[in-house]
């Protein structure tokens, strides 16, 4: 499960894989190597497309109307070049295939291929029989198409030999025929597409992305493309890429790619029903696709009905006795059900019908990767990189695993953390005794130990958490993933400080070790996300508000979702946020009602492989109806005042009124408006003579929405104004309520630390110390303060935590540093310790004075 923020990621692309050159430089459009790669295939090919117009138009023409849905126009067009005609049999076998009549197609397509080896017959017919499982014979067709497109030079050619050398594999010969293809023939929205399908197969969506848009600019209604942009859309954001799955289907209603697309979105939202109706539509096309029967046999695996799982994978297996990926794609459909163990294990199931499926070596390393067994995994990436060096996602996984290698293994209880060898030494000091005491007061909770040892990995690069986490950098938003027995996240160094609170991630992620855990992988993301958050309010209520205002503000306009529809607000960027929020919300609902033990019954329905309803009836005697009613008169008491403050008035806009009066009279109109006040109070506090009656305003404002955090919110413009009218013991006084609920202001920590600092205020600075070392554990100077502070406190086991981390963190002083340290362990009793301090700050300054004074108190003692 993942733990979100709102963070813009640009992608570096990889160049351990040298050849597969728009793939590797993640550049679509061609450079002046590229072309110059291309030409050497296509010295003639312009000229060959200008004068071309008989068996080019026609093909062309013919491709035309399959993607545009008229298959009726595509078979009368190949039916009036004559029954001799091998290309002409390359599109009525193609017409044939897509329905399922695959014997017919076959005794179509044989013997146009014989008399045309280079025609579109033999490629239809070569993919055939690779779609049957006819391998050796496949390759026997498809091998000449490849070699042809050097010698031909014509646009179809080079498609043709390119989606030969696809479908064989040759991922290199694949992208360079492509993109002679598309060189050739920059007019023809197939070659785009066809370019655009390689780059998804190799797991780069942006290429992939940029080929379908060109090929929709050519023609808007090549369906093709449109699920081509569905699938390079669909990590990023699905509802976009459903929206463009669904413009496929009113353009070819008989796509049924198109349609399975449909179904796998409905599956990721639990909408069964509906992936069942669009599997059906698929099949209503073609009775015997592959792919489409895999999907509903994945489907009844899915629901526990194993029987009939293996009666349709028997039944596919007659089609294609050496179809593994009947097993492979049951395997990718628990995976995204966060069910690793059972997905590795069907996966390996598909490996033993088809020991050549790459695909299946590839999936079972991240499969495993995310049970915990990194040495099988590795053992599978490289059976899968060895067999093809063009598979990112595969490449991806073994750099990062190379990586860690190289990090530090620290105990913790009965998990290991892996973290950076530049980062352990200061963040094993926090990570470590948060992991022991989240697992024991966790595992209390739940009434669970943990299946491990649970695995924490704490990355400092952002794109290698990514990779570990899905196999390709971005995860726009991701600061964590949990996966059972492996918590993967960002470091406080991977992002801006202040952007996240590390800990509070930390904590979130280890919450879905034992959620997941208790109900055997099966909880519903609604559940596991709500209690991981409300997990986080126990630790620091602070933690848990993040989205508070966003939330009221949504309930206010009426925008927040019903109980059955949550799940799908967390594939929705736009809503994903608030479904947290919400969650969290039900979670503390049902423990307020039914106590941890009805949560944990709840869990343990879910383990049995009961749905919602039912497990809701067996653990809480309540439905989701009852839930619903429940909740709904919880939100209405605890944010009806909230939502309405946070509603802007109806014909409202922001003010133009310079007139201070004037503004200040607009506010007070509307004075239940929290928006209202926001923006009247912003533009009164850019006027010094109306500072006065901006404080004003942001006082209302703050009483409106007492826990807005964020430098603009209220008590944050206060500060400011307060610090303006050489007021510092206000300006601390709103910093010190702002940090009680903003738990990631780090700047705020920041100045509430240095106006502490020059009144002595001992409160504030600890408050503002303590906020720092927690959101950027890199910050030496603050360990040491806060040290001092805990020392001056008596509290020895905090101060020598931080002393070590300010030690670690790389002071500019490292004897003075080596010096508190060693001041603090001498207090604690620890004598040896603190003389090892103090010999290594004497090796750094031996004539500094204090480091001796010191050395000679430990040996006097």
């Amino acid at each position: 499960m993942f733990r979100q923020c709102r963070v813009a990621w640009n992608p570096p692309f990889s160049s351990r894989v040298p050849a597969l050159a728009g793939v590797v430089a993640h550049q679509h459009r061609l450079t002046s190597a590229a072309l110059a790669a291309a030409w050497l295939l296509l010295p003639v090919a312009a000229a060959a497309q200008s004068g071309a117009q008989g068996p080019e138009a026609f093909l062309r023409a013919a491709r035309q109307a399959i993607a545009q849905g008229r298959y009726g126009d595509a078979e009368s067009l190949a039916r009036a070049r004559g029954a001799g005609d091998p290309d002409a049999a390359g599109i009525l076998g193609r017409l044939l295939v897509h329905k399922g009549r695959y014997e017919e197609a076959e005794a179509l397509l044989a013997p146009a291929a014989q008399a045309g080896r280079r025609s579109e017959a033999a490629l239809e017919l070569g993919l055939l029989l690779m779609n049957l499982g006819r391998k050796s014979e496949a390759r026997a067709l498809l091998a000449p198409l490849v070699d042809a497109a050097a010698d031909v030079r014509t646009p179809d050619a080079y498609l043709r030999g390119g989606r030969a050398a696809r479908a064989l594999r040759q991922s290199r010969s694949a992208d360079l025929l492509l993109r002679g293809a598309q060189a050739a023939a920059r007019d023809d929205a197939a070659m785009e597409t066809a370019w655009g399908e390689l780059f998804l197969e190799k797991f780069a969506p942006g290429d992939a992305a940029s080929s379908f848009q060109a090929a929709l600019k050519l023609d808007p209604k090549w369906a093709p493309a449109h699920l081509g942009m569905a699938w390079a859309l669909e990590a990023e954001d699905p509802p976009v890429a459903l929206a463009s799955a669904r413009r496929a289907v009113g353009i070819d209603p008989a796509l049924t790619e198109a349609h399975l697309f449909v179904a796998q979105s409905a599956l990721d939202n639990d909408r069964v029903d509906e992936a069942r109706g669009a599997i059906r539509q698929a099949l209503t096309v073609n009775p015997r696709h592959l792919e489409a029967l895999a999907l509903q046999a994945a489907v009844g695996w899915l629901e526990g009905r194993a029987d009939e799982f293996e009666a349709r994978a028997i039944a596919i297996l007659e089609i294609n006795a050496d179809y593994g990926d009947v097993y492979r794609i049951a395997a990718a459909q628990a995976a995204r059900k966060y069910r690793f163990e059972e997905a590795a294990a069907l996966t390996r199931r598909a490996l033993e019908i088809e020991p050549g499926n790459i695909r299946a070596h590839a999936d079972l390393g991240l499969h495993l990767l995310r049970t915990g067994d990194e040495r099988e995994a590795r053992r599978a990436l490289d059976t899968a990189f060895e067999a093809d060096r063009f598979d990112i996602v595969t490449y991806n996984l073994l750099t990062m695993l190379d990586t860690l290698d190289s990090f530090a293994s620290v105990k913790a209880g009965d998990a290991v953390l892996r973290l950076h060898p530049d980062e352990a030494p200061v963040l094993r000091h926090y990570a470590v005794p948060m992991v022991q005491e989240a697992m024991a007061r966790m595992s209390e909770r739940y009434e669970l130990k943990p299946k491990g040892p649970v695995l924490v990995q704490v990355f400092p690069k952002h794109d290698d958490f990514a990779v570990r986490t899905l196999g390709i950098p971005g995860l726009l938003g991701a600061l964590g993933a949990s996966f059972g027995r492996v918590v993967t996240m960002d470091s406080p160094r991977a992002r801006t400080p202040g952007s996240f609170n590390w800990q509070a991630t930390l904590w979130h992620e280890l919450a879905h070790v034992f959620t997941l855990q208790a109900s055997n992988q099966r909880v519903p993301r609604w559940l596991t996300e709500g209690i991981s958050v409300y997990e986080e309010g126990l630790l620091k209520p602070e933690y848990a508000r993040d989205s508070e205002s966003d939330f009221a503000r949504a309930y206010g306009a009426g925008r927040v979702p019903k109980l059955a529809e949550l799940n799908a607000g967390f594939t929705n960027p736009a809503t994903i946020s608030l479904a947290y929020y919400q969650s969290s919300l039900v979670v503390g609902l049902i423990i307020e009602r039914y106590g941890q033990t009805g949560l944990n019954r709840l869990l343990a329905a879910y383990g049995e492989g009961l749905e919602t309803d039912a497990a809701l009836q067996r653990a809480l005697g309540v439905g989701f109806d009852d839930l619903q009613e429940a909740f709904d008169v919880e939100l209405a008491s605890r944010f009806g005042q909230l939502g309405r403050a946070l509603r802007v008035p109806e014909g409202f806009g922001p003010p133009k009124e310079k007139n201070a009066a004037a503004l200040a009279a607009l506010a007070d109109k509307y004075p239940g408006s929290y928006p209202v006040q926001m923006s009247v109070g912003q533009v009164l506090a850019s006027d010094p003579a109306a500072r006065r009656e901006a404080v004003r305003i942001f006082e209302r404002a703050a009483k409106l929405v007492p826990t807005a955090t964020g430098a603009a919110s209220p008590r944050a413009m206060l500060a400011e104004l307060a610090l303006v009218q050489g007021d510092e013991a206000g300006a601390r006084g709103y910093l010190k309520s702002l940090l009680a609920d903003d738990h990631t202001n780090v700047e705020a920590a920041r100045k509430l630390a240095a106006l502490a600092e020059k009144a002595r205020d001992e409160e504030a600075r600890a408050l503002a110390y303590e906020r720092i070392v927690t959101i950027d554990p890199f910050d030496a100077r603050a360990h040491t303060e806060f040290g001092k502070i805990a020392q001056r406190r008596g509290d020895l086991t905090t101060a020598v935590r931080e002393f070590q981390a300010a030690v670690a963190a790389g002071p500019v002083d490292v004897a003075a540093a080596r010096c508190d340290l060693g001041e603090v362990l001498l207090r604690a009793g620890r004598a040896a310790d603190a003389k090892r301090e103090v010999l290594a700050a004497l090796e750094i300054a031996p004539t500094y004075a204090r480091a001796q004074d010191l050395l000679l108190k430990i040996v006097e003692r």
